[in-house]
């Protein structure tokens, strides 16, 4: 048998499954690792530009073909507006680490620390500054305080910067800016979102949406952590990380390209499923997708597969199904 010149470990330290498929990575990889080359080149040329932010048209050509992950924390600090947030308030997150904890906050938050990627053999490491980040963000913003998946968020983003305070402000910037009532105890618009990512896949593929239908198994049951996490935990870490360089320069708009590509694209997969359970597992094993491997080709292919989304036709929908969702509830109350 062949042996790979991979590790069983990635880049980032998460640990490779046993039947991990290392002759489709080395293939995708072989062409990849060239890309990455080229990109980091001109990127490092494009960010000593003062003009990198309001050139928007190049910014977002770069940005959708991949930041080098040496670049990133510079890169998602400039790109979010979380680096001008900073700047306004130099001291902000020092200042929260020094406020008197909330017991039952701290409590779940220390709960998940070992639960944040077991599989990952640096993350020990960072638990420390994992729990700084999340207790800090908590007393920052206490109408979302703490839920599960902000953990993964944090934890990804500082295995990314190895810095604290990036982290925080990054982590803020998606929860406060980027993804707003997600995290909160209503979850208002993620409830809504996965709404409208059904109904962008009833129109764009109703054969697999009448499909999944048929056996039964329900959008948030599906969707719910790939909104939450931020696809973290959901598909390979290269192609996470990708999702994120589009999502802190594009918006939330990207969480619903991303997702609609997954069904189209895994179209023939999911409706060759029979029952509920295999339907599931196919959706539990994204990991392990082909598809999802090869990261920059599926990043090409969610600015193509969904085709035109415009912001306003979103707006229509997340004002319909919220009023709708709204509407059921005060009837059932």
């Amino acid at each position: 048998m062949a042996v790979s010149k991979f590790s069983d470990v990635d880049e980032y330290g998460f640990k490779r499954e046993a039947d991990f498929d290392y002759q489709s990575y080395e293939n995708i990889m072989s062409s990849y690792l060239s890309v990455l080359t080229t990109r980091s080149m001109r990127w490092q040329k494009f960010l000593q530009s003062a003009d990198m932010l309001k050139n928007r048209s190049k910014l977002k050509r770069f940005v959708r073909k991949g930041v080098p992950g040496s670049l990133r924390e510079e890169v998602w600090m400039k790109t979010s507006g979380a680096k001008d947030l900073q700047q306004k308030e130099p001291n902000l997150y020092q200042t929260l680490l020094t406020y008197e904890f909330d017991q039952e906050i701290s409590d779940q938050i220390k709960l998940d620390l070992p639960r944040t990627f077991p599989d990952n053999i640096h993350f020990e490491q960072y638990q420390v500054s994992l729990y700084n980040v999340l207790i800090a963000f908590a007393h920052h913003n206490r109408t979302v305080g703490y839920c599960q998946g902000l953990n993964y968020i944090a934890g990804l983003l500082l295995l990314v910067t190895k810095n604290e305070v990036s982290s925080f402000w990054l982590l803020k910037v998606v929860v406060e800016n980027i993804v707003p009532l997600y995290h909160t105890k209503t979850m208002d618009n993620l409830i809504t979102d996965i709404d409208v990512l059904s109904e962008l896949i009833r129109l764009r593929a109703p054969d697999v949406h009448r499909h999944i239908f048929d056996l039964g198994l329900p959008w948030p049951v599906i969707a719910t952590k790939w909104f939450i996490c931020l696809y973290a935990e959901v598909v390979p870490t290269e192609t996470v990380l990708r999702i994120w360089d589009c999502l802190f320069l594009e918006g939330n708009k990207i969480l619903l390209r991303v997702g609609l590509t997954i069904v189209v694209r895994l179209r023939q997969d999911l409706l060759a499923t029979d029952d509920i359970s295999t339907l599931i597992g196919l959706f539990r094993s994204l990991e392990k997708s082909y598809v999802l491997m090869d990261c920059h080709e599926f990043m090409k292919s969610i600015f193509k597969v969904p085709g035109n989304l415009r912001r306003s036709q979103l707006d229509v929908l997340r004002q319909r199904f919220y009023t709708e969702r709204m509407a059921n509830k005060s009837k059932g109350s």
